[in-house]
């Protein structure tokens, strides 16, 4: 299977392999890097397929799902400052129901593929905040199909997004009327930070250890380009939203709301999430026992 490619020089064959995630979150990464050119093999993929070829070592740095990244800590080190976050409303991830959560205490849940975050991260807002015992099924991404046969589905991306512009955003757990059969969507970062306090981060930007060891000059070279396109399309959003929402069904307005509400730096607060979420997932048997997070260091990319 090919993948579209940014550009490709001749005298980059020794530059990393980097991988980009083509969904709409990450199109102002995408624009600063297309007006920049700064990185010479850049592959746009899917959110799984960028995860796994990093994790299957075909990708030498690039995001990955946090979840991923837990998992496969031992392998990869973090690239400071980069992410996909949100402290407080994300609008992409969410969780759909109808009627009220709060009554559905054996709900049938339907899960997407797409994101094993997102996932894992309703999971735990339903069974640990929620205090509710589903029934979990994997089925496709388009929430209408999964609601055919559940009471609640998980949703991402476009879909998800979709839903959160409908108008029916910000649907609340504790004041929801009973009774009340309405489609509800309520948002997953909303959920997490008012439990939590700290913002959710749904992805990271990680390297391969064994490269970064054997070439830290290019990762850190990398590194500096990704901030550089980032920095760069978050200065430009209003060109950055227009361009993207050609052919999406998207208005530039609402992907101008959806970008300015995305977090994309990696703080001391967004830290103090993951450690929040991996100990969790930890205790869940989800992620193996919490070790530290160690993060690239551009002089010896330890």
């Amino acid at each position: 299977m090919s993948h579209p490619v940014i550009a490709v020089r001749p005298d980059a064959l020794d530059a990393p392999r980097v991988g980009l995630i083509s969904f709409l979150n990450c199109r102002p990464l995408l624009w600063g890097l297309s007006r920049t050119r700064a990185l010479p093999d850049v592959r746009q993929l899917s959110a799984e397929a960028a995860g796994e070829l990093l994790v299957a070592g075909e990708l030498d740095l690039g995001p990955i799902s946090l979840a991923d990244y837990l998992r496969h800590s031992d392998e990869l080190l973090l690239l400071p400052g980069l992410a996909i976050a949100a402290e407080g409303a994300v609008m992409s991830c969410n969780i759909v129901s109808r009627g009220a959560l709060g009554e559905l205490r054996s709900p049938r849940v339907g899960l997407t593929a797409t994101s094993r975050t997102t996932v894992l991260l309703a999971k735990i807002l339903l069974e640990d905040v929620l205090g509710l015992s589903p029934a979990y099924f994997t089925g496709p991404p388009d929430p209408v199909e999964l609601l055919r046969t559940a009471d609640a589905a998980v949703v991402i991306g476009d879909p998800a997004l979709r839903t959160f512009f409908d108008g029916r955003a910000g649907a609340r757990p504790d004041v929801e009327r009973p009774g009340d059969d309405r489609l509800r969507v309520h948002d997953t970062a909303t959920l997490w930070t008012e439990w939590t306090g700290l913002p959710m981060v749904f992805a990271v930007w990680a390297v391969r250890r064994e490269y970064a060891q054997r070439r830290p000059e290019a990762v850190a070279a990398a590194h500096h380009s990704l901030l550089r396109a980032r920095d760069l399309g978050l200065g430009s959003l209003d060109a950055v939203s227009a361009e993207a929402a050609r052919g999406t069904g998207f208005s530039a307005a609402q992907l101008g709301l959806y970008y300015r509400t995305l977090r994309y730096h990696l703080d001391s607060r967004g830290l103090r999430g993951i450690e929040r979420f991996a100990a969790l997932a930890a205790a869940r048997g989800e992620i193996p026992a919490h070790r530290d997070i160690e993060a690239f260091d551009g002089g010896a990319g330890l």
